[in-house]
């Protein structure tokens, strides 16, 4: 089948504007072989839920049971987050820091995503632009598209570790920047920035005179040799929202609870008029339910870092695993191993296949064939490479990666 053919039976929109990762992962789905009796294995999305191996804390499940059965958190929550969850969030935070958060620093949100969109909400004018990393995650440029603000991409050099092409960023921005992002850990790429890059990082953005959003999903979810810093370490030198959740490290991504924080010890986002106008934004916002945000206390207090290390340790088995079975088919390598998040970019090479001309054929012919999903890079901005998902439990990888290696087999180019 032709790359045309592929495009006219599954329409695929890539224009970075309305691209989304859900929307890709769907339409392959579609393309799934029904028939086929393989177990399908999708290492497309990045919940690890799906997978038995990884599953959360008991102190968790038991907090949430509790609030609700407590009958106290069956009403409406201030719309800026339960007094005491703001205060455990910014406990929590505030232990990898140099300076101590207050309550008034943390938003409660529903999920990271509801923490971008306050973010790119709270800094849109007329003719703003904002700075965002390629090879990224494309609901900044859908959330960015909906707020008329003007996206610039920089690149994330590959063959730094994926680090920021700071040169760029410099180059691309002017007076009408608002901010630029980075996603530490890493995704797509399952990097892990050095404390010497995110100071660099932030001695740019000050001297450009803009803020840094800060985007730690995965934040502690490190396993490489470099620990995950916070991008707040340095917000006495630019400032940071810190946008984050107990979705991956506590890997509960269905409960929705996340966090938009201003790091910013100089206080500008303490300004009065800055406060109601967040405050007045989380208005017509719809938070998390009560009744997780009471049980978030409990969880930060009382989880053990044994829970911690048990999942950090599945993450780097399997990656492992994943790089090793990537190497071993000819048609796709793994640059860079992962460092840390749940997920890793993998090159293809379309010259050693015969009739696949692109990413998004490759993908959309693997789910067809083997019933195997990956995301394609077109959804993250680098074309022709591949995002895949290793919050999976070992087998499945292994399976995944096998059925792979056949599908190169068959598609291989005749020499």
């Amino acid at each position: 089948m032709e790359n045309g053919a592929v495009n006219q039976q599954i329409p695929v929109d890539t224009t970075s504007a309305t691209i989304t990762i859900k929307g890709i992962l769907s339409l392959l789905l579609q393309n799934v072989d029904e028939n086929d009796n393989k177990r399908l294995i999708s290492l497309g999305m990045g919940d690890p839920t799906a997978y038995s191996c990884f599953h959360t804390t008991q102190v968790a499940q038991e907090a949430v049971v509790d609030a609700i059965q407590s009958d106290k958190f069956n009403g409406y929550a201030p719309t800026v987050g339960l007094p005491q969850t703001r205060r455990a969030i910014a406990e929590y935070l505030s232990r990898d820091l140099p300076y101590k958060l207050i309550s008034d620093d943390v938003f409660v949100t529903s999920g990271c995503t509801q923490a971008i969109d306050v973010a790119l909400a709270m800094l849109t004018r007329p003719g703003a632009n904002i700075l965002l990393p390629r090879p990224g995650f494309p609901i900044y440029e859908l959330c960015s598209a909906f707020r008329h603000l003007e996206v610039r991409h920089f690149d994330l050099l590959q063959e730094n570790a994926w680090e920021v092409d700071l040169d760029a960023v410099e180059a691309l921005a002017d007076h009408n920047t608002v901010a630029m992002v980075i996603i530490n850990p890493g995704n797509p790429c399952g990097n892990v920035y050095s404390y010497q890059h995110l100071e660099k990082i932030a001695e740019t953005a000050k001297k450009l005179r803009i803020l840094v959003i800060a985007d730690e999903v995965y934040g502690h979810l490190a396993f490489g040799d470099k620990p995950f810093v916070p991008m707040g370490v340095f917000g006495s030198t630019v400032p940071v929202l810190t946008l984050g959740s107990l979705s991956k490290r506590w890997i509960v991504p269905g409960w929705r609870l996340g966090w938009f924080v201003t790091s910013d010890p100089c206080g500008m986002f303490r300004k009065p008029k800055v406060v109601e106008r967040i405050k007045k934004y989380f208005d017509i916002l719809g938070g998390p339910a009560t009744f997780i945000q009471a049980a978030v206390p409990r969880i930060i207090e009382q989880t053990e870092e044994v829970f911690f290390k048990k999942t950090i340790y599945l993450l780097k088995q399997s990656s492992d695993i994943c790089c090793e079975r990537i190497n071993e088919i000819p048609c796709i390598t793994c640059p860079n191993k992962p460092e840390g998040s749940m997920a890793v970019m993998v090159k293809l090479d379309l010259s050693l296949l015969e009739d696949i001309t692109d990413d998004i054929e490759f993908c959309f012919k693997l789910a067809k064939e083997e019933s195997v999903i990956f995301l394609p890079g077109t959804a993250v901005g680098l074309k022709n490479w591949l995002r895949v998902t290793f919050a999976a439990d070992p087998n499945s990888i292994e399976e995944a990666l096998r059925r792979t290696k056949c599908f190169y087999q068959r598609h291989a180019r005749k020499l």
